[in-house]
């Protein structure tokens, strides 16, 4: 697929997703979150890929919400259709075998904090700010806003969020734990790809199973969730990777993972 929206990089394994209408602050259409779906899907069927990076183009906006000027005669069903592909394109992400980051560089509201979520992991600029505004405009959140926030931030957090319609600045966002790391404007990128190229060059399939025990441990109840964790550690002793890593270790060496 060509993308109109996006820009789409791929430097020493890792690629990064850029949201790509700045001068609408990287609102989210139809357009660009069937994009973003298969952008998530090459990122995941391309091996040579190893972690992934989302971003917004521009100072001001990693994505400042879902495109009302596309939404705002849309019927209940078209409606659907697009929460749908946002749903689709998001769980995607967050259940990808590979680890994703949300480098927020301004506005993530609505669908942007939405999106955010769906990362593994979210490092904030200094100047970025979140929040749910959609009970402003009479809706509320239909990317999992309504079910990723309460997971991460608590009930009573999400619901003051949500209901009320506010932003938060990226030093609440930290305090609540909505974001990992806060930093500077202007070493967000860099900080971001050292950690991405951190990743990428650690044990694939360990990375793939622990993600995975944890996205699906969540909800289990605790035996469950602690079995889903043996199964996933022991299928890790399959890997040369895991050879390479434990003989590394007890020889006192930097280990020299492949990926298999």
């Amino acid at each position: 697929m060509e993308y109109q929206n996006l820009i789409f990089a791929v430097e020493a394994g890792v690629a990064t997703i850029t949201f790509n209408r700045p001068k609408a602050l990287n609102a989210m259409n139809s357009v660009t979150m069937k994009e973003l779906y298969d952008a998530a899907m090459r990122c995941q069927t391309d091996s040579g890929i190893k972690a992934i990076i989302l971003t917004g183009a521009g100072d001001k906006a990693f994505v400042a919400g879902a495109d009302i000027s596309e939404m705002q005669n849309m019927r209940p069903q078209e409606a659907m259709e697009f929460m749908e592909l946002g749903h689709a394109a998001l769980r995607l992400i967050e259940t990808m075998s590979k680890p994703s980051i949300a480098a927020i560089n301004g506005f993530a509201l609505g669908g942007g904090t939405e999106i955010s979520m769906a990362c593994d992991m979210r490092f904030a600029s200094d100047k970025a700010r979140f929040g749910q505004p959609e009970i402003l405009i009479g809706l509320i959140p239909g990317w999992g806003g309504t079910q990723r926030l309460a997971r991460l931030i608590g009930v009573g957090r999400a619901k003051e969020i949500i209901m009320g319609g506010g932003q938060l600045d990226a030093q609440r966002a930290y305090e609540i734990g909505l974001v990992n790391r806060i930093i500077p404007a202007e070493q967000l990128m860099d900080e971001t790809r050292k950690f991405a190229a951190k990743l990428a060059g650690l044990p694939g399939f360990a990375l793939k199973m622990a993600k995975h025990a944890i996205v699906y441990g969540y909800d289990l109840a605790l035996d469950n969730a602690n079995k889903l964790e043996v199964e996933c550690c022991a299928q890790c002793f399959s890997t040369d990777d895991q050879k390479e890593g434990m003989k590394a270790f007890l020889e006192k060496r930097k280990p020299n993972f492949k990926g298999c």
